[in-house]
């Protein structure tokens, strides 16, 4: 018997035991499988049986009975019909995307399904196919994230502003608000940009902001420091300071009286909202008051 028909009497479930054994010793039968359980997810819709009554004796009414006709297409129409619900269950189940994200002052980390792990940082979002995991180890990434990748195959991470990829190694990458920093930890880490493209070794770091590589000195911490809750940065231009602090807490801030382009060296926690304030204020001379929920900042 030919697979197509073996195939054809499965979906009628006509198989004889013999047949079945030759069923089960197609190469396809796993696939068919996963596609036949696939269908058992699906839920007829209800049906008015009184409607569909009424309407078929007021067609009856108008119409002469005429004699039903037996058509050599209806088991064929009935076979591509359910190969094209089975084959639509596959496909929505394998492209099935998963997005984790985080809001103003959350991080959160989860696992891969490779066991590789991701640390988001607040309001950052990755976005990957848990089904396609094991053939393409690949996901995308808005905000700012910690990775510690398990060995195999390539690791890529995908921004609107390039790429990284890896094969077992951690790093950070963040890329929102003109920021674009990849800092290598351990391992090796290729980036793929429309600026440039390196190869980074552990403390290289990779930085552009608003569109000009930016030559930073090597790293010398092990991880990122908001893992510990608390935010290092170095020769950064003021509005960027205030942008991470407005993520990590609940605020907003009016900067138009000073010059947010200076840079600034320095720290801050994410437990204590006033602490944090005097950090990034008093080392540049900085006064603020708050008026109706938004922090104004001015010079001394």
């Amino acid at each position: 018997m030919t697979k197509d028909k073996l195939i054809q009497k499965w979906l009628q479930d006509d198989l004889n035991p013999q047949e079945l054994e030759a069923f089960k010793a197609l190469e396809d039968y796993d696939a068919l499988m996963k596609l036949s359980e696939g269908l058992k997810h699906f839920k007829a819709p209800k049906f008015d049986e009184k409607g569909v009554f009424e309407q078929i004796s007021k067609t009856i009414s108008q119409k002469p009975v005429q004699k039903p006709k037996t058509s050599w297409l209806k088991p064929v129409l009935r076979i591509a019909a359910l190969l094209a619900i089975c084959f639509s269950v596959y496909y929505y189940t394998t492209t099935l995307t998963t997005d984790v994200s985080t809001l103003t002052a959350e991080k959160t980390t989860i696992t891969l399904p490779d066991h590789s792990e991701v640390t988001l940082n607040a309001k950052s979002q990755i976005s990957y196919k848990k089904k396609q995991w094991k053939d393409t180890r690949k996901l995308t990434l808005e905000g700012e994230a910690y990775f510690k990748v398990e060995k195999g195959s390539k690791f890529s991470v995908e921004t609107s502003f390039g790429t990284i990829t890896v094969l077992g190694t951690q790093f950070l990458v963040e890329n929102r608000n003109g920021i674009f920093e990849v800092i290598c930890y351990e391992g090796s880490v290729k980036v793929t940009s429309g600026i440039a493209d390196k190869i980074l070794k552990p403390g290289d770091q990779f930085l552009v902001l608003d569109g000009k590589l930016i030559t930073k000195e090597k790293e010398e911490s092990s991880a990122p420091a908001w893992l510990q809750n608390e935010s290092v940065l170095k020769s950064m231009p003021y509005k960027y300071v205030l942008n991470e602090l407005e993520r990590q807490y609940q605020v907003r801030f009016d900067a138009q009286n000073i010059n947010s382009n200076r840079l600034f060296t320095g720290r801050f926690v994410h437990n204590d909202l006033n602490l944090a304030l005097k950090a990034i204020t008093i080392p540049l001379n900085i006064e603020y008051t708050t008026k109706n929920g938004l922090i104004v900042l001015h010079d001394k």
